[in-house]
């Protein structure tokens, strides 16, 4: 049973368990919310909150159902229109197709294929770095056993080894062919199109198979990966999981913690403002940032503070119209309409419900879960 939808399905989803940072939002946020606008005409646009993705990676459970809402006020605030028909925002866990074609899908999926994954082995290194308890002169304390006592509780769960099924199910429920993805995971999408191709095959047409990572490039152009690097190291990307958070502008910061954050951001000992992301990373960096906060061309931008030397005015620049940002976007998030808000997500999940429901009957049938008519 191919997707039955009247128009051909784009989704995507932006999880946020924390604040987002102006990377995200610049980088991720702002292009979806344009590719809705442009595109819900001739698309039916799917853009869920990733809610069951959110604790594949051990989170605090008592803050989710905030971060929740807070996740789909975001949208509204950076411009997402609530009364477009054809634009769906809705929350993952309340469409349970989800979770049950995810099981189903999980029984034609080898243990081998998900143990290749690049960004299981990434993430399960980081979720698993032992925190070993020390004596006082230095050594590791054990257990009776002789085991080293590591305080560190978590563990790489299921969750987080099987997080491309779950992922492939989001997509296939809804017979959507184009995705877009960040290098990160270009790995996911392709397992997607994998199983929906292996399924097809052993049971007939029960998916649309979506578009391969190059033609999903050449739908959405090739400006995807925006990539704002961290204020204190610029050489590496910007991240909502940075422990100090020092080197990272949230959306929620308040505007003059931002702008203290720009003032001591680390920049080089050339005396020159230039563009020059090798050479000058935070330079650059600040130049990148500067850039969106206008909508232009950061060559533009970067021209006119040639011959500036004083990086301490150039920075001040920065960190003011940044402040303005924040001022201005967290205006419009205390102002959403609540239940506007709320009013859009039921219409989308009932909506959702019918055609994820469709879909997962088909699968159901063909594997035997349900009497074929």
């Amino acid at each position: 049973m191919k997707n039955t939808m009247t128009k051909p399905v784009i989704l995507t989803g932006l999880r946020a368990n924390n604040d987002l940072h102006i990377g995200n939002y610049f980088g991720a946020m702002l292009p979806i919310i344009d590719m809705a606008k442009t595109r819900s005409a001739d698309y039916q646009v799917n853009m869920f909150i990733p809610d069951l993705h959110s604790f594949t990676t051990p989170i605090d459970h008592s803050e989710l159902q905030g971060q929740i809402m807070n996740n789909a006020k975001l949208y509204a605030a950076a411009g997402l229109p609530l009364d477009n028909d054809n634009i769906h925002l809705y929350r993952q866990s309340y469409v349970p197709a989800h979770s049950e074609l995810t099981w189903i899908l999980d029984c034609f999926t080898g243990f081998g294929q998900m143990s290749r994954m690049t960004q299981f082995k990434e993430k399960r290194q980081k979720v698993e770095e032992p925190v070993i308890l020390l004596s006082q002169n230095g050594e590791p304390l054990t257990t009776e056993d002789g085991e080293e006592i590591d305080l560190n509780p978590n563990i790489a769960s299921l969750g987080l080894f099987n997080y491309p099924v779950l992922m492939a199910a989001d997509i296939l429920l809804y017979g959507a062919k184009y995705v877009p993805v960040g290098d990160d995971q270009t790995q996911h999408l392709e397992f997607a199109r994998d199983i929906a191709g292996r399924m097809n095959h052993r049971f007939g047409e029960l998916f649309t198979i979506p578009e391969p990572v190059k033609k999903q490039h050449e739908f959405f152009g090739k400006d995807q990966g925006l990539r704002i690097m961290d204020l204190v190291d610029p050489t590496k990307k910007m991240s909502k999981s940075d422990a100090t958070g020092k080197g990272v502008i949230f959306l929620g910061d308040d505007p003059s913690i931002a702008a203290k954050k720009v003032m001591s951001a680390t920049t080089d000992d050339k005396a020159s403002v230039r563009y020059d992301p090798t050479n000058q990373p935070g330079i650059s960096n600040l130049l990148d940032i500067l850039a969106l906060l206008r909508g232009k061309p950061v060559q533009e931008v970067a021209a006119a503070f040639e011959g500036l030397e004083r990086y301490g005015d150039f920075k001040k620049i920065v960190a003011d119209e940044l402040s303005q940002f924040l001022t201005g976007f967290q205006v419009r998030l205390t102002n959403i309409d609540s239940q506007a808000l709320l009013a859009k997500l039921a219409t989308s999940e009932s909506t959702m419900n019918k055609q994820a429901n469709a879909t997962l009957l088909g699968v159901q049938q063909a594997v035997g879960l349900r009497p074929r008519n």
